[in-house]
């Protein structure tokens, strides 16, 4: 079955950039819209990010909108989100999903 795995999170400092990158196994992405959403301590899951199945549409929370930037690549099964301009208070655990699965989240803290 399909199964989602998280990279590239980390320790940055505010104004930095992160590029995180959800890799499928399992299963082809091709068919599936893939979300980005993210969980900040004592805080609800937030959609943050969404591209469409072939890429040609993608949305972003306002939030994150001007500074992050999503992307895919079907033939190897990856989607990428690329982070700019990184604040505090983008720290939180990053999660991908592709329908009713989910990865095992990424952490990203942005601190001095």
């Amino acid at each position: 079955q399909l199964q989602l795995v998280e990279s590239g999170g980390g320790l940055v400092q505010p104004g930095g950039s992160l590029r995180l990158s959800c890799a499928a196994s399992g299963k082809g992405l091709d068919y599936n819209a893939i979300g980005w959403f993210r969980q900040a301590p004592g805080k609800e899951r937030e959609g943050i990010s969404c591209i469409s199945a072939s890429g040609s549409n993608a949305n972003y929370a306002d939030s994150v909108k001007g500074r992050f930037t999503i992307s895919r690549d079907n033939a190897k099964n990856t989607v990428d989100l690329q982070m700019n301009s990184l604040r505090p208070e983008d720290t939180a655990i990053y999660y991908c999903r592709a329908g009713v699965v989910w990865g095992q989240g990424t952490q990203v803290t942005v601190s001095l």
